[in-house]
């Protein structure tokens, strides 16, 4: 784990992805990262790591994970949860020969970033459980920078129902008591 500066952390994590003997008519394998793990091996992408009836896993790649303290407000969300979680983005391959059709592209502990990701359809998002390592140091990084923001209610403008808007009729009308 290391930080930039005072305002962000970096912690590289291995990725692990799982390829699947699917039993969907239209594809033959489903692919979806299954945890991540701190301190990662120094090896190749793609590094087959155990293998059994129908599945092979990978250590797929090491990403980074960084941490803002402008974000700590969703990651204090993710660590109030009973298991906190990581979220791991796999994007299509840009690679048409290769034998992997996914490559990782992110991993974050905001539910805020991964929900971005899956409005777009495009990647793969997955849940993984976090570390505990990485939970205690999410949680030291939270507590030196988080602030708490007061929320304040925004006043309403007043609307002038007198005042007509672009030569057009008043929208509307007073109405006045008899």
């Amino acid at each position: 784990m290391r930080s930039i500066d005072t305002r962000e952390a970096i912690i590289p994590l291995g990725i692990i992805v799982e390829k699947r003997k699917s039993n969907h008519p239209w594809a033959d394998w489903t692919w979806r990262p299954i945890a991540a793990i701190c301190n990662p091996p120094e090896t190749e992408p793609w590094n087959e790591i155990v293998c059994g009836e129908g599945f092979t896993r990978f250590h797929a790649a090491t990403l980074q994970l960084v941490l803002h303290r402008k974000e700590t407000e969703a990651l204090k969300l993710n660590l109030m949860l009973e298991k906190p979680e990581l979220y791991v983005v796999l994007r299509n391959s840009e690679d048409l020969d290769s034998d992997f059709p996914y490559e990782p592209h992110l991993v974050t502990a905001s539910s805020f970033d991964a929900q971005d990701y899956t409005d777009a359809g495009d990647d793969i998002v997955e849940k993984v459980e976090m570390p505990e390592p990485i939970a205690a140091f999410i949680q030291a990084f939270v507590e030196e920078h988080h602030i708490e923001e007061e929320f304040i209610k925004r006043r309403r403008d007043r609307l002038n129902v007198e005042e007509q808007k672009f030569g057009k009729s008043p929208i509307f009308q007073t109405h006045t008591k008899h």
